[in-house]
């Protein structure tokens, strides 16, 4: 933790642009998406440091949008959901998966379906646009998921599968939180930044390689492969950070006011 302090310190005079993902990173993950913990200070947690970032902080998440704002009402953040499937701007226009990408995620779950009524302990979303397949309370049936929605993508040429933690999601070709991340850098408030994208599952390195490229820093949170150049041990670690980024952004803000 105080080496990532000591690094976030030291590329505090540039302006950052802080992404994270959602669950596992900004909360604990539960045994289904529906159980988790949220925090009532998260939101003003978060709401801080997006004020004290000038806005400058997004939510790249599996989940879809509606569902984060449900989480953090009433903080309203820039998010990309369902992997970048969709994305809401900074400025609040909202981009939506194309119609392939709804009605390839349609047949996807329809496929996999008769897989999750036959079994008590598979979870599957199905979001527009995209498909997760969760076997957290079924781990012995990882290799049944797998194949299932390996069999449903096949018909679908234009998805593709990436696994995460204890779960399989189905997501269009090109599409991913790396891309969504570069999105947002073409954009106001994050332009001209220096990204920092913090998550804790493979389907987060997309994100790690984009922030890398772009100049910044990927930091996985706990164990495991992965590209990014830093790591941090827990969510409390995170929001930790979070609370010193803030804390650095506003000693930089009342400083150059002071000058002024």
């Amino acid at each position: 933790m105080s080496e990532i302090n000591h690094a976030a310190a030291h590329i505090a005079a540039t302006r950052l642009a802080i992404f994270t993902d959602f669950d596992g990173t900004l909360v604990e993950i539960a045994d289904t998406p529906d159980e988790i913990d949220v925090p009532d200070t998260l939101p003003q947690a978060l709401e801080r440091a997006a004020r004290e970032l000038d806005s400058a902080f997004a939510v790249l998440t599996g989940r879809e949008i509606d569902d984060i704002d449900r989480y953090l009402s009433p903080l309203i953040l820039p998010v990309a959901g369902a992997h970048g499937t969709q994305r809401r701007r900074a400025d609040g226009t909202v981009e939506g998966p194309d119609a392939a990408s709804t009605i390839g995620a349609e047949e996807i779950a329809h496929a996999v379906e008769p897989l999750v009524m036959a079994h008590s302990g598979l979870l599957m979303e199905a979001k527009d646009g995209a498909v997760a397949l969760h076997f957290r309370q079924a781990p012995e049936l990882e290799a049944m998921c797998r194949v299932a929605m390996e069999e449903a993508i096949g018909g679908v040429p234009e998805f593709t599968l990436v696994p995460g933690k204890m779960v399989f999601e189905a997501r269009p070709r090109g599409v991913s939180k790396g891309s969504a991340l570069r999105a947002f850098m073409t954009e106001e408030p994050f332009i001209g930044r220096t990204p920092i994208f913090i998550g804790d599952d493979t389907t987060d390195e997309d994100g790690f390689i984009a922030a890398q490229e772009l100049g910044g820093v990927g930091i996985k949170l706990g164990d495991g492969e992965t590209s990014a150049r830093m790591r941090i041990a827990n969510v409390a670690s995170v929001l930790a950070l979070l609370r010193g980024l803030g804390d650095i952004a506003e000693r930089d803000r009342l400083a150059e006011e002071q000058m002024h």
